[in-house]
């Protein structure tokens, strides 16, 4: 840190002007006078600077505002104020306004009876006020620390003001303790600053003061903690931390991570908006009454977070992990649309000043769930959030689960694909990550760059973590499916019903062989009753096979014989006619012709709906004709039901 600029300004108070040159320095030494002399401690004579550390006793007032010290200065002050019976210094009312200390400053150990004041003091050095006692209120406002701040285990009994303190080197507060309204508003930390373990019993102001890093571990807010419009450089710790009052981070901007894990949150209703270019951490935070969060970060993770009452989270960005999170109450997660806004009053649509996301520029609006394994889903909403990576392996009351607006899955590779010589195409559905994973590694693939076209074994999954085995993926999809029916959507339900099929289908461990063969089977001529295309493709074929067959086999020739016979008694009277018709033959010659054609589509058709066509068939056409008609009434009921799951409300 620099040094300070002089002042044109001559204080307030009676100066020593030590140094004055009308020139460059009106104003010269700006020492307060010693009582009784004209001179400030730093320039009084040694003789008389001796009687007047001889004249002081332990608890005295002392003003030496704008004093320049140097270490045998105020080591000599320190020893002058010493209290044998405590072994420490005694001050009484203190006033250190504008002084300088060019060297190390320690006043470890002293204690303040009365007021201290260390407004716009400078810090040259490493400075000790470790296990200081502070009985009134003390002052540092806009003070300035080069070198390392230290307060550890100090005792602030009355209002400690830091507002706008710069630490251009590490600020120790590490166990310290504030009874009272402690203020950092606009302090500036250029290195780590340490709250470990503090106690604030009263309000704790931080409001736009600037990190480098922070740690809050373990210390405790049992007032309001005021956080708004900090901004953290480094990693910020706030883990086990106590929040008892409310909590105020609005406006807040971690350029690192932000670590909240742990922390207690006791009264906070209302948490951000903060903007992290990394991650927040909640993890094992604890949330006691109803909340609102709203958190624009890369990845937010709450692995075992706990939530005893509602809560709401408006995320932007993010990847969420939920993992084993503790939901005691109904919590909402919603992807939030459009940029923050505070509460200060500045022109915008909201009434409130738009949070600055420019450190997540270039990054997809898209909010992410990674992760609701070991979630008990019943009491869990999610809104407009992207499940494409999402593990559900583990969850409880998965079919409870509500999922709002637009939720997205993953979807099938896309493309054409080669098993062997043959080509094929997958069916366009929604398929969960675990289905990804487990289709993966059954193919033999390893971790790859993100493509539509290929299953993916997922980047956010160790290679070490297995997919689930076919028979937990079917009750994913079951009770998914029930999910998406409770919630009237019956054609996205349909999806989920075609995915437990086919880990049915694939489970060799669950299901029998016989029933693996009917279900393969079902999805064979219909997709399990969900694909039209297919259903009506076979029935196609079907129809096209009867027609053939029937026009080689079963149509008889059309020149069957048939004799008319009758008696006609003499002399005229009444005929009876006998008409016969032989046997239908099988057919010869040419049989593949327009008309043969025509009838075998007639009654092809008619077989279709179950109806005669009464046409003349031969044995085997007869027998053609009752195959069809069981087989293609079938497929025709499989294409109508397909539609039917697709169009059902």
């Amino acid at each position: 840190m620099s040094e300070p600029s002089p002042n044109p300004e001559p204080p307030l108070w009676p100066h020593c002007r030590h140094g004055a040159d009308p020139a460059t320095d009106p104003v010269g030494c700006r020492g307060i006078h010693v009582p009784g002399y004209t001179a400030c401690l730093a320039h009084l004579a040694g003789t008389d600077r001796d009687a007047y550390l001889a004249s002081l006793v332990p608890s005295a007032d002392i003003d030496h505002r704008g004093t320049p010290f140097t270490e045998s200065l105020l080591s000599s002050l320190l020893r002058a104020l010493h209290d044998p019976a405590a072994g420490q210094p005694h001050f009484g009312t203190a006033w250190f306004d504008e002084a300088q200390f060019s060297g190390d400053a320690w006043f470890a150990h002293a204690r303040f009876a009365g007021v201290a004041g260390f407004t716009h003091a400078h810090f040259c050095g490493d400075t000790g006020f470790d296990r200081v006692q502070f009985s009134d209120a003390v002052r540092f406002e806009e003070a300035r620390f080069s070198g390392i701040a230290g307060f550890t285990g100090a005792q602030f009994s009355g209002a400690a003001r830091f507002d706008g303190a710069r630490f251009a080197d590490g600020a120790l507060f590490t166990r310290a303790e504030f009874s009272h309204t402690a203020g950092f508003g606009r302090a500036q930390f250029s290195n780590d600053a340490r709250f470990d373990g503090t106690h604030f019993s009263g309000d704790a102001w931080f409001a736009q003061a600037q990190f480098s890093g922070a740690w809050f571990d373990a210390a405790r807010f049992s007032g309001d903690a005021w956080f708004i419009h900090g901004k953290f450089s480094r990693t910020a710790g706030f883990i086990r931390a106590k929040f008892s009052g409310d909590t105020w981070f609005e406006g807040a901007q971690f350029s690192d991570i932000a670590r909240f894990t742990g922390a207690q949150f006791t009264a906070a209703s209302w948490l951000g908006p903060v903007v992290c270019m990394k991650e927040v951490d909640l993890s094992g935070a604890l949330f006691e009454v109803p909340v609102t969060l709203q958190i624009a970060a890369r990845m937010v993770r709450c692995g075992r977070t706990r939530w005893d009452s509602t809560a709401t989270l408006f995320i932007r960005y993010a990847r969420v992990d939920l993992s084993y999170a503790v939901l005691s109450c109904p919590v909402a997660i919603s992807a939030y649309p459009t940029p923050f806004t505070s509460g200060d009053p500045a022109p915008s649509i909201s009434g409130g000043r738009v949070v600055d996301e420019s450190m997540l520029a270039g990054s997809e609006n898209r909010v992410r769930v990674v992760s609701v394994g070991g979630v008990d889903a019943a009491n869990l909403a999610l809104t407009d959030t992207d499940l494409s990576e999402c593990r559900f392996a583990g969850a409880f009351h998965l079919d409870q689960i509500r999922l709002e607006g637009s939720c997205t899955f993953a979807s099938t590779p896309t493309g054409l694909h080669r098993r062997g010589i043959w080509p094929y195409k997958w069916t366009r559905r929604r398929v969960l990550a675990e289905e990804h994973h487990w289709r993966a590694q059954t193919a033999g693939l390893t971790l790859q760059a993100p493509s539509f076209q290929h299953w993916r074994i997922g980047h956010h999954t160790p290679s070490s973590v297995l997919p689930p085995a076919p028979e937990a993926m079917a009750a994913l999809y079951r009770q998914l499916r029930k999910a998406f029916e409770d919630g009237k959507n019956e054609p996205g339900a349909a999806d989920f019903y075609y995915g437990e099929m086919e880990m049915r289908r694939h489970d060799r461990g669950g299901t029998s062989r016989a029933e693996r063969g009917l279900l393969h089977g079902y999805w064979l001529l219909s997709g399990y009753g969900l694909r039209a295309s297919r259903a009506l493709g076979w029935l196609a074929v079907a129809m096209l096979v009867t027609i053939m067959l029937l026009m080689g086999f079963g149509l008889p020739n059309d020149n069957s014989k048939q004799e008319a016979t009758g008696t006609v008694p003499p002399g005229g009277g009444q005929v009876t006619f006998e008409i016969g018709k032989d046997d239908p033959h099988n057919p010869t010659g040419n049989r593949f012709t327009g008309e043969r054609f025509e009838k075998a589509l007639n009654v092809t058709l008619n077989s279709v709906v179950f109806r005669s066509a009464d046409q003349d068939l031969t044995t085997a056409g007869t027998y053609i004709e009752m195959t069809s008609r069981l087989a293609e009434p079938v497929l025709l009921g499989l294409a109508v039901l397909a539609v039917r799951n697709r169009v059902k409300r």
